[in-house]
């Protein structure tokens, strides 16, 4: 799948970050760094944002003083890498990230909810995680009704990918009492389908 740019790159986080801060690129702006590329970001339908919604609310109960639940907001994967997940539980820090952004060794757990995303989340961001060490990664398939489960990372992908439908329950690996049933996570299967 190739991968829309909005500038002609490649960037570093810094370079990104400058973007930011001269007015080109701005808080709100739906973008985020793959690879050294600015790359737009697919808009949120209603589906999409009711998941992430409810799974921030359970997560930040489920997680409680184990983690942070961060929604939206970047994790620096690498020098030229800077996605922004759905969702991220990453280690708790005194200053919750306010002066450094989470990095894969800070980060638990990354959930990706994708709608009309499926297919870039699938071949562009996994292995993007994978190859800088993200422990565990979930794709929660709102079209394909399912949950994939990656853990494991190497370079050149994650060794372990687990396939959740429906009746089954999916649990974070390095964050004990985190569980969810499928239905939980995926919500209303889509009557549209």
């Amino acid at each position: 799948m190739a991968v829309a740019r909005l500038f002609k790159g490649p960037f570093t986080v810094d370079d990104y970050q400058r973007l930011g801060e001269c007015g080109i690129l701005h808080e709100d702006s739906r973008v985020e760094l793959i690879d050294g590329q600015v790359v737009p970001m697919s808009p949120i339908g209603e589906r999409h944002a009711g998941r992430v919604n409810y799974l921030t609310e359970t997560l930040v109960r489920l997680v409680g003083t184990d983690g942070i639940v961060t929604v939206q907001n970047p994790v620096t994967l690498d020098r030229r890498s800077q996605p922004q997940p759905d969702l991220a539980i990453v280690r708790r820090r005194p200053e919750f990230f306010g002066t450094a952004t989470p990095t894969p060794t800070d980060t638990l757990l990354v959930i990706e909810v994708a709608d009309s995303s499926v297919e870039y989340d699938r071949e562009i961001k996994i292995p993007l995680y994978a190859r800088t060490g993200i422990p565990e990664v979930w794709l929660c398939d709102l079209p394909g009704d399912r949950v994939e489960i990656y853990r494991d990372p190497h370079p050149g992908g994650y060794a372990g990918v687990r396939t959740a439908r429906r009746g089954d329950t999916v649990e974070a690996l390095h964050l004990p009492g985190v569980t969810l049933t499928v239905e939980n996570v995926l919500g209303e299967p889509d009557s549209r389908r």
